[in-house]
């Protein structure tokens, strides 16, 4: 690793672009907490909090949060986007209690001449008028380049116009906007490329969007090209297609520029996403880079046997990094590989017949699309293991289950005992209850006693997170004597006629 890194500034604004998503709004405390871990937990280096003059909301979000950030030595970290509209911005950000203005000017000649009907001169007299007010009220300021990206393809004489102008005003950072998620990687270099060098003492920051998902690729070009800084969104939050996502950014530097270091500490990233899942309420995908739920999760059984072996499917990319575990999925793929590897999390070895017979029932959930999770695996090997004791005299081939408005609940049950098939109808109180009707009848016939049911007790995996397993558990009384029997199945009526044809091999 080189001995002298290149150190990259990261500015999150997910408070402020990332808001711009469609149909989020955080409240103040929401706000607060999320720039609270942001600064003191994942450890960005600046925030970018709100947009000057919006909303009476936005106010109170940045008084509370420059309230505390000043209480904490955090102020000069926290910023604002505002506007060249004389004094407007600079006196909402003095009664907000903000130090840092973003201000928003325009990259682009199209911008320029079709949104504002300015001249350039005309435009760069006024953004210099702010900045000076805003330095004499205490105010440090960074401009904003909007639609940067279309103005160095199409108006490129303009940009640099306007950063010559720019580099001599008392501003901190120059920031470049790929605002329309239009560039694509080669551009992104060139251009941050071009900019870097012509102007050596000028910090530039680069802003991604991913409006044809290259955020993070055209991110990774700005750090090859020299960028001071980057900005990103937690969970790749913004407007259309949302921003260059902060999580995967961090990851690809970490791991493809190791002349860069940041101060974002990696084991945070994944709650902040959590956070900002619960408070925007935009789900994150399961296959989202970093932070998916299911993005650290091996399915198929070659890849876990490969693991096992000589982790030969782990990468540089290690969930340990994060704050996460790996995972080995349970479905229709997984081979035993899979399944021993989630066995030993538990502490439990199996023989290979069992491990056979527990890999076949899995199998079986996978192909019905059933959801199988790691907490279902104990209730699926008590059952295996518990039907490999028992002997099937006595099978339930094959029933129908009714269940009508103002009719009671019906069934029709085919069983075979010893070879000698019956068939019998009847109606109880509930599906089970007529299950256990038309088998008393077909035992009455046999002349054979059924134990009395004492009682009957339902559960499914804890957490609640699986709807592929449900235990029925049933207690019977016989010649004096209790037993309990175990069924197994997605649907608790199933689970229970398992049971009962249990304790019909038992008696």
């Amino acid at each position: 690793m080189p001995q002298n890194k290149r150190y990259i500034e990261i500015m999150d604004t997910t408070l402020r672009d990332g808001e711009q998503t469609s149909g989020v709004s955080f409240s103040a405390s929401e706000k607060l907490t999320i720039a609270q871990l942001l600064l003191t937990e994942v450890k960005v280096d600046r925030i970018e909090i709100a947009s000057a003059r919006v909303s009476e909301g936005e106010f109170d979000a940045v008084k509370k949060i420059t309230k505390w950030a000043k209480a904490n030595g955090l102020l000069n970290r926290v910023e604002v986007l505002t506007f060249v509209d004389g004094t407007v911005s600079v006196d909402w950000m003095i009664k907000a209690g903000a130090k840092v203005a973003n201000l928003l000017t325009k990259g682009s000649l199209n911008h320029l001449t079709h949104q504002l009907k300015k001249k350039p001169e005309q435009h760069f007299a006024e953004i210099a008028e702010v900045i000076k007010l805003a330095k004499k009220k205490g105010i440090e300021s960074n401009v904003y380049l909007e639609d940067w990206s279309n103005g160095m393809r199409h108006s490129k004489e303009y940009v640099f116009q306007y950063l010559d102008f720019i580099v001599k005003q008392p501003v901190k950072r120059v920031m470049l906007p790929d605002t329309l998620g239009i560039l694509t990687p080669s551009e992104v270099f060139d251009f941050v490329s071009e900019i870097v060098q012509r102007y050596p003492d000028t910090h530039f920051d680069f802003h991604g969007h991913n409006d044809y998902d290259l955020g993070t690729a055209n991110v990774l070009e700005a750090m090859k090209a020299g960028a001071h800084g980057l900005h990103l969104t937690v969970n790749g939050m913004g407007e259309r297609a949302g921003n260059a996502p902060l999580a995967s950014a961090i990851a690809v530097m970490h791991d493809f520029m190791p002349n860069i270091k940041s101060s974002v500490v990696e084991k945070s990233l994944y709650g902040v996403s959590k956070l900002v899942e619960t408070f925007s309420g935009v789900r994150i995908p399961s296959n989202k880079p970093v932070v998916g739920e299911n993005v650290f999760t091996q399915t198929a059984g070659i890849h876990a046997d490969g693991d096992k072996k000589n982790k030969l499917y782990f990468s540089d990319l290690m969930p340990e990094r994060f704050g996460r575990q790996r995972k080995y999925a349970l479905g229709k793929t997984s081979g035993k590989a899979n399944i021993e590897n989630n066995l030993a999390q538990l502490g439990i070895q199996l023989g290979d017949e069992d491990l056979k017979k527990v890999t076949q029932r899995i199998i079986e959930l996978g192909d019905r699309k059933e959801v199988v999770t790691p907490a279902d695996l104990p209730y699926i090997l008590s059952d295996v293991l518990d039907s490999n004791s028992i002997q099937d005299k006595v099978k339930v081939e094959n029933y129908v289950l009714t269940h009508s408005k103002n009719l009671r609940p019906s069934v029709t049950l085919h069983l075979n005992i010893n070879g000698e098939t019956f068939e019998e109808h009847a109606q109880g109180d509930g599906q089970y209850d007529a299950f256990m009707n038309a088998l008393k009848k077909i035992y009455t016939q046999k002349k054979i006693e059924l134990p009395q049911l004492t009682d009957y007790a339902v559960r499914i995996p804890p957490g609640g997170k699986s709807d592929a397993l449900c235990e029925t558990i049933i207690t019977w009384s016989h010649n004096s004597k209790e037993f309990k029997t175990r069924g197994l199945d997605s649907d608790q009526t199933v689970s229970a006629i398992k049971a009962t044809q249990k304790m019909l091999n038992i008696i």
